[in-house]
């Protein structure tokens, strides 16, 4: 699962945008808002949640299914 921003909190700073390691955030447009564009990219390090100053993204890591 790629990050969920929360936009009812978020502010678009663009914090996310700058920090993400594999570019998963996009901050653009007018006025300028942030987005997940390459959600197939996100590694789920959780920096873009660690860094978010108003804690405006979530992380939801999927289940992996493991058969014996």
């Amino acid at each position: 699962m790629p990050p969920i921003i929360n936009y009812d909190i978020c502010d678009h700073c663009g914090i996310c945008d700058r920090h993400c390691p594999t570019d998963v955030f996009y901050k653009g447009g007018d006025p300028p808002t942030v987005t997940v564009r390459y959600p197939d990219e996100c590694w789920h390090c959780g920096v873009c949640r660690l860094d978010c100053p108003l804690e405006a993204i979530s992380i939801v890591i999927p289940a992996i299914a493991i058969y014996a």
